[in-house]
């Protein structure tokens, strides 16, 4: 099979195609005829050796997938050849083939496209875990999302409306900003790419969520981290979802302060120790969708063989919504 390989350390263009094998299902495992692989930010890191795994090389990076089931192990249950998946893996799903754990597969409807599902399962996750199950989010709470017009973060824009709260987006560009009302959020917060005034980003925040927030979606850390738990309201829950801007030092002082909880969210972790939940998260999403309610942004799509080009776009923060790279399986 064709795969986009790491073979040494380093970024985006040090990626090459060449020939790999097929992979082989172990025990609870399926592999896919990937048609459409997704790209997130751990696929920036790996490749740079910076992510919590290591995998030898040569390896391929894509970590979310849909396709087709090729061949089972002799103890899945749950799936057929023949059948159309998403799933959510390690790494190498910038490849014809992939193996993925069966737990971590979910059958997709025949009326959502391969694009659509490589680009479903780990940003509409992490929104539902994070706003439903690590914050309870509540019908009238004013949400805060930051990295608005990313994958996770329209995800968390349009799951936000769904669950009946206020949506404010944080953006980096009046044309992000638009893209996060269509996709409804009720007010904008337009900030730079390297926010210098932490002071006056948070009278911005405060500004946009008058009482404060109640829920803070924070997959950019760095300097937007304090501004935001700034403003954020009594007794609110600070969701940590990544660090794309960089890891960052809050004063602990403004969470005793506002009696507020900073919350992690590793939604990857989380369904390796509740699959079942897991699975339950996945169906009322998928229903979601059907419905109309939410829909992945997939602003641009990338062959196989530019697959580096889509991770050096997410590594820039030029990326708008999600971007997909279409594999030819055959």
């Amino acid at each position: 099979m064709k795969a986009l390989q790491s073979q040494r350390i380093g970024g985006p263009e040090t990626l090459v195609i060449a020939e790999a094998p097929d992979p082989i299902p172990a025990g609870g495992e399926v592999r896919i005829a990937v048609h459409a692989c997704a790209i997130n930010y751990p696929d920036v890191l790996i490749i740079e050796d910076k992510y919590q795994f290591h995998p030898q090389r040569p390896f391929s990076p894509g970590v979310e997938i849909s396709g087709v089931v090729e061949a089972i192990a002799a103890d899945v249950t749950d799936f057929t050849p023949g059948q159309r998946v998403m799933a959510s893996i390690g790494w190498g799903g910038l490849a014809q083939r992939a193996v993925a754990s069966a737990a971590k597969c979910s059958a997709i409807p025949d009326s959502m496209p391969f694009d659509d599902a490589a680009a479903f399962q780990v940003t509409y996750g992490t929104a539902y875990h994070a706003l439903v199950d690590r914050a309870a989010l509540a019908r009238g709470e004013t949400l805060l999302v930051l990295g608005a017009s990313g994958g996770v973060g329209i995800a968390a824009i349009e799951l936000g409306c769904a669950l009946g709260a206020k949506v404010v987006a944080g953006v980096s560009s009046p044309e992000k900003g638009q893209i996060a009302k269509e996709r409804g959020a009720s007010e904008v917060v337009v900030y730079s790419k390297a926010p210098a005034d932490s002071k006056s980003l948070a009278a911005q925040f405060k500004a946009a969520c008058p009482g404060g927030a109640d829920v803070i979606f924070d997959p950019i850390g760095g300097g937007y981290a304090e501004p935001a738990l700034r403003s954020v309201a009594w007794g609110g829950r600070h969701l940590v979802i990544g660090f794309a801007a960089g890891i960052p030092a809050p004063p602990w002082n403004l969470a005793l302060l506002k009696g507020c909880a900073i919350v992690g969210v590793f939604w990857g972790a989380w369904l390796e120790r509740f699959p079942e939940r897991h699975r339950y998260n996945m169906a009322e999403l998928i229903t979601l969708y059907l419905r109309g309610a939410i829909r992945p942004l997939v602003s641009e799509r990338f062959p196989l063989a530019r697959g580096g080009e889509a991770i050096r776009r997410l590594a820039d923060r030029m990326a708008v919504g999600k971007l997909v790279v279409m594999i030819d399986a055959n």
